[in-house]
């Protein structure tokens, strides 16, 4: 079993697939599945110190595109949220997100409320292009400081 799985990951680490896998785990973990892809990012970059900012890319539009799809699933859950929609919590956050508009998307790199804010803008039916471009920013420098951070931290010895 230990060396189906160290060939496993010996396979995901070259680069042909390496990306795809990175591509697959930003996608995902940017949806409201609780995963995370930094560790995939990190992984591939220590294992490929030339795929830095390929890897970077990848990541950022997997995460991007994720969001977009989060902020989809809010547009569709409008009508059932409507049902709450009389709670003071939710009326004061939604006055913050009204307040912000699709720039309150820069915040989807934010753990635990990320993921649940592209699907909020979503909801209030925030135009798709701003929260893209918000969401696309942040979550590029998110892998950009988390990448060069723990480069830092685990330098190449």
């Amino acid at each position: 079993m230990e060396a189906w799985l160290q060939s496993l990951l010996s396979a995901l680490a070259l680069p042909e697939y390496g990306l795809s896998t990175v591509f697959v785990l930003a996608f995902a973990s940017a949806t409201l599945l609780p995963l995370g892809s930094e560790p995939a990012v990190f992984g591939l970059i220590k294992l490929n110190p030339h795929l830095l900012w390929p890897a970077i890319a990848v990541a950022t539009l997997g995460n991007t595109l994720g969001g977009m799809l989060t902020w989809w699933m809010g547009l569709g859950a409008h009508k059932v949220i409507d049902k709450y929609r009389h709670s003071a919590t939710h009326l004061r956050a939604l006055e913050w997100l009204e307040r912000l508009g699709p720039k309150a998307c820069f915040l989807s790199f934010l753990p635990i409320i990320g993921d649940p804010l592209c699907a909020v803008a979503g909801w209030l039916k925030m135009p798709l292009l701003p929260c893209t471009g918000y969401m696309a920013a942040g979550k590029f420098l998110r892998y950009v400081v988390m990448t060069f951070g723990l480069l830092y931290i685990w330098p190449s010895a």
